[in-house]
């Protein structure tokens, strides 16, 4: 089973179209809060129907209510409040927006442990598992006041392994793409 891991979107449409063309093969998707705006979900479930959906809200999610709303219209899109938990592939994960959180869980009992927030990518391995930060689709670091790579992530549930991606091309418009990423 593969994975696709996403975070911190902050309206960055394009790039999340982008990024949706590289996770057409995945078979769930994770997003790890800050969409930001409740227009980014029609965008996301329209942009990926393979699979299930699961959303949890960051700390940017202003419109909660709205974003309920308009996710009722998709059945394979699931908001999951501020934690997400499943087993996947007989093994624990568990995603939420923060990374002090993620920290704080229990990784010998969740050994697949999602976060984002800071827009930092980052894939740790740990003795029990993996701790993944996808980075951010907005391809920008707002407390260094800095260009980043838009990352995503992909991880494979059966073979424990992750692939890093970034969206190649910003600001060049319809000549976004989809590389590889050191993971």
């Amino acid at each position: 089973m593969r994975i696709g891991i996403i975070s911190d979107i902050h309206d960055a449409v394009p790039t999340l179209r982008a990024a949706l063309t590289g996770l057409q093969d995945v078979d769930s998707l994770l997003v790890a809060g800050d969409l930001c705006s409740p227009f980014v979900l029609p965008v996301l479930a329209n942009g990926y129907r393979k699979g299930r959906i699961h959303v949890v809200f960051g700390n940017n999610d202003g419109d909660r209510f709205r974003m309920a709303v308009v996710a009722q219209a998709f059945d394979h899109l699931e908001l999951h409040g501020e934690v997400y938990q499943a087993v996947v592939g007989g093994r624990a994960l568990a995603m939420n927006h923060f990374p002090a959180l993620a920290y704080a869980m229990d990784a010998e009992h969740i050994p697949i442990l999602v976060y984002g927030h800071d827009h930092r990518y980052r894939v740790e391995r740990t003795e029990h598992g993996w701790l993944l930060n996808p980075g951010t689709l907005l391809g920008y670091d707002p407390v260094a006041d800095a260009e980043v790579p838009a990352t995503f992530l992909v991880l494979d549930v059966d073979r424990d392994e992750v692939e890093g991606y970034r969206v190649a091309g910003l600001g060049a418009g319809r000549d976004l793409r989809v590389e590889p990423h050191p993971a």
